[in-house]
């Protein structure tokens, strides 16, 4: 199975871990990303301005893309997870915002919403499935305990982002289970890390991070993952209290399908706290 891949730009230099890992457990696992040609950035974050279209024409030309090739469209990270699919929805449901977006592209056939976009953990859940996953597995992870953490994006507004239940996800915990590992639920998996105002207000950001750490830590968790690159950098480098190492999901599938070289695979939980 082949599928249109827009990784976005930050797994283009700051996380390339997470769009390498990725890349290499599809082919294991059988299926194909298919990077789009001369994709755009996103914008990173979904404009909430009604009359906003001309940041949300670079997702438009994406979606189309994927059309054009009869392919559904893949994301990894969260944060251009979240702007292509509502952007996706307000070319199926709102009208005004469709006309203007299509008229400013001049398509040779309008677009309207027809791609359907799936998450990379999507594509594992239902594309794949977490059964057929287990059996790949020739490293399991055995007697790690790891927390996902989910952040904001991936799971809200839970009417258009569709991704698992807002309040009590399962998809990530299942996927933990799926490679040998113990999920660990803990209160805060789902709360803003406060990675959108790290700059501008460090202290707060890093009261947000203390908070999810202390949740996680409190109930055992000796790892984090996450698929936001803003998420990992939050939540390793602010705030003060006692950390966690925290990877991308894509490294741990990696190196449970026995993908990484021993010497990276030893030497994972050291890069994760760096």
């Amino acid at each position: 199975m082949v599928y249109s891949y827009y990784p976005g730009c930050t797994l283009k230099n700051k996380a390339q871990d997470l769009d390498r890992y990725a890349r290499m457990s599809a082919e294991a696992l059988g299926f194909t990303l298919q990077e789009i040609e001369e994709w755009q950035c996103c914008g990173a974050v979904y404009p909430l301005a009604s009359d906003e279209i001309a940041t949300k024409l670079s997702a438009v030309r994406a979606l189309n893309d994927a059309k054009e090739k009869g392919q559904d469209l893949v994301t990894l990270c969260s944060a251009c997870h979240h702007v292509i699919k509502r952007v996706n929805d307000d070319m199926q449901n709102v009208e005004d915002i469709r006309t203007r977006a299509n008229n400013y592209l001049k398509l040779e056939e309008p677009y309207e919403g027809e791609t359907k976009v799936l998450h990379y953990l999507e594509v594992l859940r239902d594309r794949v499935g977490f059964d057929t996953i287990k059996e790949k597995v020739t490293h399991p992870l055995t007697g790690r305990k790891i927390g996902a953490y989910y952040g904001c994006m991936l799971l809200r507004p839970s009417s258009i982002m569709a991704f698992d239940e807002p309040e009590n996800p399962t998809i990530m915990e299942d996927f933990i289970r799926a490679l040998g590992a113990e999920p660990v639920v803990y209160p805060y998996r789902n709360e803003c890390c406060g990675g959108y105002v790290s700059l501008k207000d460090k202290p707060l950001a890093g009261t947000m991070v203390d908070r999810v750490m202390e949740s996680a830590v409190c109930h055992g968790a000796e790892e984090l993952i996450t698929a936001c690159p803003l998420c990992l950098y939050n939540l390793r480098n602010s705030g003060s209290a006692k950390k966690v190492p925290v990877t991308y999901l894509t490294e741990i599938l990696a190196e449970a399908l026995g993908l990484l070289p021993e010497k990276e695979a030893e030497g994972g939980a050291e890069h994760a706290e760096g």
